[in-house]
């Protein structure tokens, strides 16, 4: 239910040249066969764990992999049409692809292993502003982004979701605040780990789900609003490690 009403959802946005941001370009998808040998050993090892828990999840089916290596694959490909070129010393500004692709991965076991599905929705869903925040290697190296910025290697959910977190978490949770200027390690870190990883190995599932879900729906800012009530939810833990 939930992939065919994000899926009606995007579509129907697309559609719509107001709600477009972003131009979606023209891509056809390249039809080889794709392997897992033709990625990068991160990608492998992200493939790898992907595939282990989609099938955990009863999601994926036995071929599944070459489906997810094709995915990421033609993603790579397709965002490298907006990309830029710098000459860069540092280090992640020397590659095509900005580490592994956790969100396409989510919308690959959202749609139940279906790569042409994925595709599809992920070229429609690059139009969309909230593509910037949700899916992060959709704005690396990116044209869409002043030189400046793609210079200095800070991704915009760094400057501005995070940096939102930071200012409502004074507002809203002073001591979890003050228990983070203590530890000297910011919440904007922590932020930008979770959104990165499009929160695996913090949140099951199906809050995965509704995370991608909400952010789609109902906008970009609630990327923020959603850090702060995970904030919210830990600031027990958090106060009690402090005192510790």
């Amino acid at each position: 239910v939930l992939a065919e009403l994000i899926e009606k959802f995007v579509s129907h946005l697309s559609e719509s040249r107001t709600e477009c941001y972003f131009s979606m370009g023209s891509y056809k998808a390249i039809d080889a066969d794709v392997k897992k040998e033709n990625l990068s050993s991160v990608q492998q090892l992200g493939v790898e764990m992907t595939i282990r828990y989609g099938k955990y999840l009863n999601l994926l089916k036995e071929d599944a992999e070459n489906g997810l290596c094709f995915v990421l694959m033609n993603c790579e490909e397709f965002l490298k049409q907006q990309q830029r070129t710098v000459i860069s010393s540092l280090c992640c500004l020397q590659e095509h692809s900005a580490g592994y692709d956790w969100f396409a991965s989510s919308i690959f076991l959202i749609m139940a292993g279906d790569r042409e599905k994925t595709l599809l929705f992920l070229q429609q869903f690059s139009c969309l502003l909230v593509s910037a925040f949700l899916w992060l290697p959709r704005l690396h190296l990116s044209m869409h982004l002043p030189v400046t910025t793609v210079e200095y290697g800070i991704h915009p959910v760094y400057f501005c979701s995070a940096h939102h977190v930071e200012m409502l978490l004074k507002a809203e949770l002073p001591l979890v605040c003050s228990a983070f200027h203590m530890s000297g390690f910011t919440p904007s870190q922590i932020c930008l780990q979770w959104i990165t990883q499009c929160f695996w190995n913090y949140m099951d599932w199906s809050e995965i789900c509704h995370y991608i879900a909400m952010c789609i729906f109902l906008g970009p800012d609630y990327q923020i609003y959603m850090c702060i009530s995970v904030f919210r939810h830990l600031q027990q833990d958090i106060l009690k490690h402090t005192e510790a």
